[in-house]
């Protein structure tokens, strides 16, 4: 029982020391000039979509829960965020190159096809961000309108 009482000890001393390690959850100022709603002039529906279910990941409008301050969760969504950031942020997209922004929008309307997109784990803790089919159609469809015009 001596070990059990030292094990859950140094568990909580470490649950707490970890808490110390700082995640950067500042969100950069946005440029509307760059910004994809604005660049790409869409339509009220189609940027609440976006705004709702796509901008937390893929955008420098993240809204932080607040179990992302607590680690070690926090170092997992910050990961997972800047992952999302690095497949497409829409706060910078007229800072990409034209193939940058095809090949984006490419697997954008590949991964909500496929249903990849929102994340699954995601959804669980942000329900209201889950894309119905009519909703998953509405961006697909104008993802590749905006892929025709560029």
């Amino acid at each position: 029982m001596k070990s059990f009482g030292k094990i859950l000890l140094w568990s909580v001393v470490v649950f707490v020391l970890i808490q110390f390690i700082p995640v950067d959850r500042t969100n950069p100022p946005i440029k509307s000039s760059q910004n994809f709603v604005n660049v790409e002039q869409t339509p009220q529906k189609i940027s609440e979509i976006l705004k709702n279910s796509c901008y937390d990941c893929h955008s420098f409008e993240t809204k932080y829960p607040k179990y992302a301050y607590v680690a070690p969760l926090s170092w997992s969504v910050k990961h997972h965020i800047n992952e999302g950031r690095e497949h497409i942020n829409f706060s910078n997209w007229n800072t990409y190159n034209s193939d940058l922004k095809k090949n984006m929008l490419e697997k954008a309307v590949q991964t909500l096809e496929d249903g990849k997109m929102p994340m699954p784990g995601y959804i669980t803790q942000h329900p209201e961000a889950k894309l119905s089919a009519a909703e998953r159609k509405i961006l697909i469809n104008y993802f590749e309108e905006v892929l025709k015009k560029n």
